[in-house]
């Protein structure tokens, strides 16, 4: 049995610092195919979908399509703030290998 992503206090703070469910909107992650690696994330903010899974904490909502959950099983969905930039970052189990910027990878 896959487990749902989980989603860090830190990415729930994040998604409430820039307002999004007060602009109906939610944190979406999906996996698209291409990417230097095969795979790629799509991050941005979005309504959600009727079948979309919904991870939702403090009123805060992520969402991932049923397509896109197999790929996203047992991954953790993290906000990062470092030297060259602020971003929604993912650390996936599945996947085993990935490009430096973080947004490819293969299973």
């Amino acid at each position: 049995m896959n487990l749902p992503p989980k989603v860090t206090d830190r990415a729930f703070e994040r998604l409430a610092e820039i307002g999004a469910n007060a602009q109906g909107q939610a944190l979406r992650v999906a996996v698209e195919g291409g990417g230097c690696s095969g795979f790629q994330y799509e991050i941005k903010l979005d309504a959600p979908a009727q079948d979309d899974l919904v991870l939702e904490r403090a009123g805060e909502r992520v969402v991932v399509d049923q397509v896109s959950l197999p790929f996203l099983a047992n991954a953790v969905i993290d906000f990062s703030e470092e030297l060259i930039g602020a971003r929604f970052v993912i650390d996936n189990p599945n996947a085993t290998s990935s490009c430096g910027c973080g947004t490819s990878f293969s299973i």
